[in-house]
Order: structure tokens, then C-alpha cells, then sequence
């Protein structure tokens, strides 16, 4: 589904990333960790197709990037630590937007469906600049699944939320995951990646040092995370 083969991005003379390998299979949702300048965010934005690399081979769901990043939009739901919404909209109305954007049929039962699984059916008519903050990062993630689809793409979702916004959020993280989609995040929250990801991908020095499938962990992810920034 995702396939990277040594990606390099530097900004002017510093290497961001360097020589990276990775690849996520259909279905599989991967936590890509990683300290702070580490490339994570980076990363999501080439995957995103709102960077370019400075090289390496990138293919999602078949197709080519950059070459043919427009067919791969198509394909992606991105959401960042920044909600991306229109303040003065309703979220039906934001919903509505991007479901113009994306061709999408029966466009008012398809919103409907995606508010009732975000849980803001019962703020839909309301303007998101009046909305909290874990309310808007649930429509984010509504605005992302919105056309269904292949790939999911998560930077930091959690950032910013107080503790109930972060329940909330795994819950729908959680729906999104066993619907078959792939999953890249990144995230510093080890306790709670810990619980939503297949496999954790650790993100150091520019490239992937350690891959860990939580069917083969031995330990907890806090200790095999320190272990791999050893390395």
C-alpha cells in the first residue's frame, strides 16, 4: 500500500531524512515514533503530497509520487494537530465543501453517516469557531474519512486535547483502524499508541533504526522505544 525506498529531504545543507526505507501493508496501522526534529512530521508531509523529496522512490495504492500525486489525493485522508476548517462554517457545511471537492455521491446521507460517527450529529448546525478543540479534531478526522479513503495519515493528532478529547479521539482512531484502512501516525504519546497500532516504527537520524510488531513485543514500548534511540 506504501512503499519508500531511500527517501532523502534536505532542507538546504541539513538532512531531514536520509536514505529511508518503509514500507505499510493494506490494513495495517503503523505508529511512527521518533524525538522531536526527527523527521516524523516531514515525512507525513511527502507521504501527503505536500512536500517534495529531494530523492527516493515513493508509491502509494499503486501510483507514483510526485508524478502522479494528483490520483494519490484522491486515495488519502490527512489530518494534522491543526484542524484544517473553516471557522465560519457549520461542520455540515465544511463537510459539504469537501464532499464537492471529492465527487462524492449522495453527498447528505454520506455527511450525515460521518458526523454520527464523530459524534457531532447534534452540532452539525453550529460554526466551528465555536466548537472545542477535541470537537474540531473529531470533524478533522470526519473531513479525512469523508471519501473513504485507502490510506490514513496522522500527525500528532492528540496534540493539544485534554484528556476526554483523547479518549474520544482513540475511540474514533480505533473505528477508522478495524475498517481495513492503513494507518501511518506519528505521536509521543507511547501509552496510548501503544493500544491503536500494529507496529511501531522508531525514526532517528533521518531514518527507520527499529520496527517492532506488537504480536512479537517483549517488554513494554517505553523500554524497546529508549532501547532503539540507543542505536
Amino acid at each position: 500500500m506504501i512503499e519508500v525506498k531511500k527517501l532523502t529531504k534536505a532542507f538546504g545543507s541539513k538532512k531531514v531524512l536520509n536514505g529511508l526505507n518503509f514500507q505499510a501493508n493494506e490494513g495495517e496501522f503503523v505508529a511512527l515514533l521518533g524525538p522531536n526534529g526527527a523527521g516524523k512530521s516531514t515525512f507525513i508531509r511527502i507521504l501527503s503530497s505536500l512536500l517534495n523529496t529531494s530523492s527516493g522512490d515513493i508509491k502509494i495504492a499503486g501510483y507514483r509520487l510526485p508524478q502522479q500525486a494528483p490520483l494519490i489525493r484522491s486515495r488519502l485522508g490527512v489530518v494534522t494537530h491543526q484542524p484544517l476548517l473553516y471557522g465560519d462554517l457549520t461542520a455540515e457545511e465544511n463537510l459539504s465543501f469537501f464532499s464537492r471537492l471529492y465527487g462524492i455521491p449522495d453527498e447528505r446521507n454520506r455527511i450525515n453517516d460521518v458526523l454520527e460517527q464523530v459524534g457531532l450529529s447534534a452540532r452539525k448546525k453550529d460554526l466551528i469557531r465555536t466548537y472545542s478543540r477535541g470537537m474540531q479534531q473529531r470533524l478533522a478526522i470526519g473531513r479525512a474519512i469523508l471519501h473513504n479513503p485507502e490510506v490514513l495519515l496522522f500527525d500528532e493528532p492528540h496534540t493539544g486535547l485534554d484528556q476526554d478529547a483523547c479518549d474520544m479521539l482513540d475511540k474514533i482512531l480505533s473505528t477508522v483502524a478495524s475498517q481495513g484502512r492503513t494507518v501511518v501516525m506519528t505521536s509521543h504519546d507511547l501509552s496510548r499508541i501503544e493500544m491503536l497500532a500494529d507496529r511501531f516504527d522508531v525514526l532517528t537520524r533521518g531514518r527507520i533504526t527499529s520496527v517492532t510488531y506488537k504480536t512479537s513485543m517483549k517488554g513494554n514500548l517505553l523500554d524497546i522505544y529508549r532501547e532503539a534511540l540507543k542505536n
